[in-house]
């Protein structure tokens, strides 16, 4: 079970993950190393207190419909602090996101690495947080990472097609655990 989770997370499809199980003779269906994922319910860890944290948003496609992906990053670690989906993005919403990282990290001292987005730059001054617009540099963690997350999204669609919000978002989680396990 652990081993498929992790063969998945990383970067192979379902298909390939009942494969690779195939040839050790362990038989399973997609959908039973779906659902061990979703089971796992696995979240990057807390506790963390870092002194920057590369803050950011994207969107994510799952069948025809668009969904807000929110990421804050440790730069220094290029570790997932904290994911969370959303069906559209707004400043409130910005706020609820960082009310949620506060709840497990100590990043009242962090500085938040942002781009031009208004709606991330007001949550953070009506949180009292400081922010810095950074187009490079540190804040170029978040993009690589969102690049790959884009990169399986795509994949999980195409894999899981009519899945509902909350699906996608235990996965993002799970993924989030697992790369934060690789580096």
């Amino acid at each position: 079970m652990r081993l498929s989770i992790q063969l998945h997370l990383s970067g192979l499809s379902l298909s390939d993950t009942v494969s690779v199980l195939e040839r050790f003779g362990v038989e399973r269906a997609r959908s039973t190393i779906h659902k061990w994922v979703q089971k796992a319910d696995l979240q990057p860890t807390a506790d963390k207190q870092p002194d920057h944290v590369a803050l950011d948003e994207t969107v994510v496609q799952l069948d025809a419909q668009r969904y807000w992906l929110y990421a804050a990053i440790d730069p220094e670690t290029n570790e997932f602090l904290h994911v969370k989906l959303y069906s559209t993005r707004t400043t409130a919403l910005t706020e609820m996101f960082l009310r949620e990282l506060r709840e497990k990290h100590d990043v009242e001292d962090a500085v938040f690495l942002v781009d031009s987005a208004p709606w991330l730059k007001a949550a953070l001054h009506n949180l009292s947080l400081r922010f810095r617009y950074e187009k490079h540099g540190n804040r170029n963690a978040v993009e690589r990472l969102f690049q790959d997350i884009k990169r399986r999204t795509s994949q999980f669609g195409n894999c899981f097609r009519n899945a509902d919000p909350a699906t996608a978002e235990t996965w993002l989680q799970s993924y989030a655990y697992c790369w934060n396990q690789l580096i």
